[in-house]
């Protein structure tokens, strides 16, 4: 079986305030959207904000959707970028968890959460390089 992930999909409460975070942060681009759910197309899978009921209804799993037993991490190409875009971030309704620091195992990173308390590692390593088309590779 290929190793790989198609979509990840968070669910939020307010899908304007969520494209809000998501398109005037990061700066993303919407390849979908309707009323339920926005799609924006990543390096190699597909990123989703769906409403929670609406994600609930379709899972079959009414009321057990919440954020907080996992992060997701963007990470960028220099160290100078991190901080810079936490704060970008909060900006655009999201909440600084840790502010950007140097961690003992190397790199430079921070946390956010967006509108819906969902955790965004904010990093740099450079040793996960990132390529000109945003792919990060694992190094050592």
């Amino acid at each position: 079986m290929q190793q790989q992930i198609s979509v990840i999909t968070l669910g939020v409460r307010d899908l304007s305030r969520s494209r809000h975070f998501y398109v005037d942060g990061f700066g993303w681009t919407p390849v979908f959207g309707n009323d339920e759910i926005a799609f924006y197309q990543m390096n190699g899978f597909v990123f989703g904000t769906w409403l929670t009921h609406a994600l609930e209804d379709d899972m079959r799993r009414e009321g057990l959707l919440r954020p907080g037993a996992f992060s997701l991490a963007h990470n960028v190409a220099n160290r100078d970028d991190v901080q810079p875009l936490i704060d970008r971030l909060a900006r655009f309704g999201g909440t600084v968890l840790r502010p950007a620091d140097a961690p003992v195992h190397g790199g430079f990173r921070g946390y956010v959460a967006d509108p819906d308390d969902h955790a965004w590692e904010i990093a740099w390593n450079p040793a996960w390089p990132v390529d000109s088309e945003g792919h990060v590779r694992f190094g050592v």
